[in-house]
């Protein structure tokens, strides 16, 4: 057994491992497909609240709207993820909201705005210019 071999082996019994761990754990699943589309399912949200907390850190770096949307990929990630529940209440605290604890539409909506005026000149800048 070569070592391909025997990586595609422990692939193949880490997706039972999990499998099976989601059976007994999750939310019950009734069959084998059920557990593993949640797998999968699980694998993608985590994989996507990963992508928008990073792109999220570099907007609080770069101008745009860095803790709406690090708030947004901890949403994502907080409900499979238990620390990004917490680190989601931290997060929402520093956010400014209106009465009704809504983020404001003019700082939704400027920042929305200052992203895509930077991100477009600096298009322009690298490719056009």
């Amino acid at each position: 057994m070569n070592d391909h071999d025997r990586r595609i082996e422990a692939i193949e019994d880490l997706g039972e491992v999990l499998i099976e761990t989601e059976l007994e754990v999750g939310r019950h699943e009734e069959t084998r497909e059920d557990a593993k589309r949640n797998v999968i399912l699980r694998a993608v949200r985590i994989g996507l609240g990963i992508v928008v907390c990073i792109a999220g850190v570099f907007l609080i770096v770069f101008p745009g709207p860095g803790m709406v949307v690090l708030a947004a990929g901890l949403a994502i990630l907080s409900r499979d993820v238990p620390f990004a529940r917490r680190l989601l209440v931290n997060v929402r605290a520093r956010i400014p909201e209106n009465e009704r604890g809504e983020i404001s539409r003019p700082i939704l909506i400027g920042g929305l705005i200052v992203s895509i005026a930077t991100v477009s000149f600096s298009l322009w800048w690298w490719l056009l210019r």
